[in-house]
């Protein structure tokens, strides 16, 4: 079966059980956590593919690098995958409910690089400006500093680039004058 088949269809499943029980939002943070777990801890993977890991054990394992608290979708959906020995896709099921949850939700991410750190009043203006060409998306905003840009700043949108950076100017320059 082909590997994005399976964390869609689980995906889905879960999407599903966590509408159906009103803790989808919950389920989202979930699934990020466990996404965040896997790309912190990457014996994760090993681990939870070990054969001589019981279920019960695989099954805590996820639930804490999930940080599984009270939502009882999570707390069925996880022991369902190692029951069905979709372990291997535990992390692209994550993804694929991420995903789909933004769908779902319109939900854009918004990713604001700098060259050094700013201004939050900076940051904010941005983020307006960006808001007013989504036409009403929520924001899920992450912001980094890279001093590679060397000044200015690039704003990523799901899979849009803006790049505003002298990095960016020069490079262009650069091929300008090769040209």
């Amino acid at each position: 079966m082909n590997d994005g088949l399976i964390p869609n269809r689980y995906a889905k499943a879960l999407y599903k059980l966590a509408v159906e029980r009103g803790d989808d939002a919950t389920v989202y943070a979930r699934m990020k956590q466990l996404d965040s777990s896997y790309a912190a801890e990457p014996q994760l993977k090993k681990a939870v593919a070990n054969p001589f890991l019981d279920a019960a054990d695989k099954t805590k394992l996820l639930l804490s690098a999930a940080g599984a608290g009270n939502d009882e979708s999570t707390a069925r959906f996880v022991p369902l995958v190692i029951k069905n020995n979709r372990v291997a896709f535990m992390r692209a099921i994550a993804l694929s409910y991420i995903k789909l949850y933004r769908e779902r939700n319109d939900i854009a991410r918004v990713e604001v690089v700098t060259a050094t750190a700013v201004a939050s009043d900076v940051i904010d203006h941005i983020v307006d400006v960006v808001k007013n060409q989504l036409n009403g998306k929520t924001i899920e905003l992450t912001q980094r500093v890279d001093p590679a840009l060397i000044g200015g700043f690039t704003v990523n949108v799901d899979s849009m680039v803006l790049d505003a950076s002298v990095k960016n100017q020069l490079e262009k320059l650069r091929l300008k004058l090769l040209s």
